[in-house]
């Protein structure tokens, strides 16, 4: 599994689930309704959409299968997986900087 596939996920599942959680914590006490039910549903397809196209796209990849590859990235909106360049070499250490008695 390539190293960019969970960080793009969960960048994904995350904001959705936290999005889901605080309108249910507003509407705390509330009873359920259907409004909340296709919210839940919603965000349901959501996510498998997501994950299904986004394990399409990665099998694409490994199996050399361009045509997968191109495919299910365009109906994730973009045709080429998410590249996130590396950080090690771009800052300096941070050594001397903090203090320890602020």
């Amino acid at each position: 599994m390539p190293a960019s596939l969970f960080p793009s996920i969960m960048r994904t599942a995350v904001p959705l689930i936290a999005g889901w959680l605080l309108t249910l914590a507003v509407q705390a006490g509330v009873t359920i309704d259907s409004d909340k039910v296709t919210y839940a549903v919603n965000l349901g397809l959501v996510l498998a959409y997501y994950l299904v196209f986004r394990l399409l796209e990665v099998l694409g990849t490994k199996l050399r299968g361009t045509a997968l590859q191109k495919a299910a990235g365009f109906l994730l909106g973009w045709a080429r997986p998410p590249a996130y360049p590396s950080t090690d070499d771009n800052l300096p250490p941070l050594t001397g900087i903090y203090r320890s008695d602020v």
